[in-house]
């Protein structure tokens, strides 16, 4: 496979980014921190340092806020006609899809993933999230209602800006998450603190400098590199701002909710998963076996919504693990700028230990290892693919979300659907799932008792940022993409006046 850069422009990059820490993007402006600290920013693919990035602290936090307050409070970025911000929108995606080369090798070079999934679904998903939200921005409307008062009235709503909001990324899809929550938010006529994900700063302050050169006013877009303890805490305690935008884990977005509880933020949470793919006796296996592994390898499992349980007919069952083991162990790991690289690295050392932890207790608890279970090479953050079979529904890898290639895979008989969703539904978490099978009207019946945010029928796309994402149960509230991603940055007022 054609990588498609220039094999000349990552060491450009590391020769570039090795000249002083990334700044911080306060009041149009980039910074130094307040404290002078400074992250430091690992390859994952060998282990070793190759830039810095400011660590913002609670004094960089309460700048933002109060950028991004002034800027909506005096109305240059609420003020502007609709049309106009949309224009500012389309001109940050004509930006990014410009330099998508330099954005996917930042993100391929500071989370791990390969480079044309960082390219496709990185910089080039993030123009489309930025184009469809632009199109919002002109067609946010209230309704008309007649109240039911004695004589003549008339009522109406309007759809407002919530006002500043915090936007918090995590590091598995870092600018595809970034451009998502700004897209929706700006396009309501909201302003934005954004802060990454301490392990994958440097799309960040790249898509900040985006943003000056697309002519957005100051201040309303404001970055603040740093840590969850230096730099999330303080934005998320701050009363400056009205709105939370958080995705990440469950334990750290129910922290978000405690401590917004007191200024009454309003929030929204996409948090973890433990999402359940099933493979019904009739389903086309040609495409359900290599689209069940895809959707535990992919991006090394480290997604959201990864189908890390299968549930599979035992008509098929041994084939279906002959076909998933099959491509476990001939998926090409390596580094993500490696051509034909089709697995990278987890992001961290700490994330690969957390993963073999769980693969470890597996083990250590009788569970039979069909594939995998070890780590590769000395340098980077490299963990096998992994399948776990029959592991009992009390145990850890079954239950708990791990974000790393580990499936856990069950059989299934000739259970009735309702026994067949209960299983799904055995776990906190509620976000996605998939069905296979060529009986519509038991994939329906099956996707109804599924209590998730997204069932996926006999495939899927990719991201599509019309349609709605977020999850039931410990998977958050709310939702992203689509109408209901940009109303979860308005506030809805109704005015009614008399016509006697």
């Amino acid at each position: 496979m054609n990588q498609m850069f220039d094999p000349a422009r990552p060491d450009a990059l590391r020769a570039e980014l090795a000249t002083a820490p990334r700044k911080l993007l306060i009041d149009g402006a980039f910074h130094d921190a307040a404290q002078g600290q400074v992250l430091d920013v690992i390859d994952p693919a060998t282990g070793r340092k190759f830039a810095e990035a400011a660590a913002g602290g609670a004094a960089d936090i309460d700048a933002a806020v109060m950028a991004a307050r002034c800027a909506f409070d005096d109305g240059r970025w609420t003020g502007l006609p609709p049309a106009r911000r949309q224009d500012l929108l389309l001109r940050l995606a004509d930006l990014i899809a410009r330099d998508a080369e330099e954005l996917a090798l930042l993100e391929t070079m500071d989370n791990g993933m390969p480079f044309m999934m960082a390219r496709m679904g990185g910089a080039m998903g993030a123009v489309g999230m930025l184009r469809y939200f632009a199109g919002w921005a002109t067609k946010i409307g209230g309704e008309t209602i007649t109240p039911s008062w004695p004589g003549e009235w008339l009522g109406y709503t309007r759809r407002e800006p919530v006002g500043v909001v915090a936007a918090i990324t995590p590091w598995n899809f870092p600018l595809a998450m970034e451009v998502g929550k700004l897209s929706a938010a700006l396009a309501a006529g909201c302003t934005v603190v954004l802060k990454p994900a301490e392990q994958t700063p440097l799309s960040a302050v790249k898509l900040g400098a985006l943003i000056c050169e697309a002519g957005f006013p100051d201040g309303v877009v404001n970055i603040v590199t740093g840590t969850g303890a230096q730099a999330g805490a303080p934005l998320v305690a701050h009363p400056g701002i009205d709105k939370i935008s958080f995705t990440g884990s469950t334990v750290v977005g129910q922290h978000i909710l405690r401590e917004s509880a007191g200024t009454m933020k309003r929030v929204t949470l996409e948090l973890g998963g433990k999402s359940p793919t099933f493979i019904l006796g009739d389903a086309d296996l040609a495409r359900a076996i290599p689209a069940a592994a895809q959707g535990i390898f992919g991006n090394a499992g480290q997604v959201c919504a990864a189908g890390s349980r299968l549930f599979v007919h035992e008509s098929v069952f041994d084939q279906v693990m002959e076909g998933i083991t099959e491509r476990a162990q001939t998926l090409k790991i390596g580094a993500g700028l490696e051509p034909g690289t089709e697995m990278g690295p987890l992001v961290s050392a700490v994330q690969r230990d957390r993963v073999m932890g769980y693969i470890d207790a597996g083990r250590d608890a009788g569970v039979t290892l069909l594939t995998g279970g070890s780590t590769i090479g000395e340098g980077g953050y490299f963990v096998e693919p992994t399948v776990l079979v029959e592991p009992g529904a009390d145990l850890s890898v079954t239950r708990e979300e791990i974000f790393g290639p580990v499936l856990c895979a069950m059989r299934f008989g000739d259970d009735d659907l309702d026994a067949l969703a209960a299983r799904g539904n055995d776990s906190q978490y509620g976000l996605s799932s998939a069905i296979w099978t060529q009986d519509i009207t038991a994939a329906h019946k099956l996707a109804n008792r599924l209590r998730a945010g997204t069932v996926r029928i006999n495939g899927s796309g990719p991201p599509d940022p019309a349609l709605p994402l977020g999850g039931y149960k410990a998977s958050g509230f709310g939702r992203e993409n689509g109408r209901a991603g940009l109303e979860i940055f308005t506030e809805l007022k109704t005015i009614t006046v008399s016509l006697n």
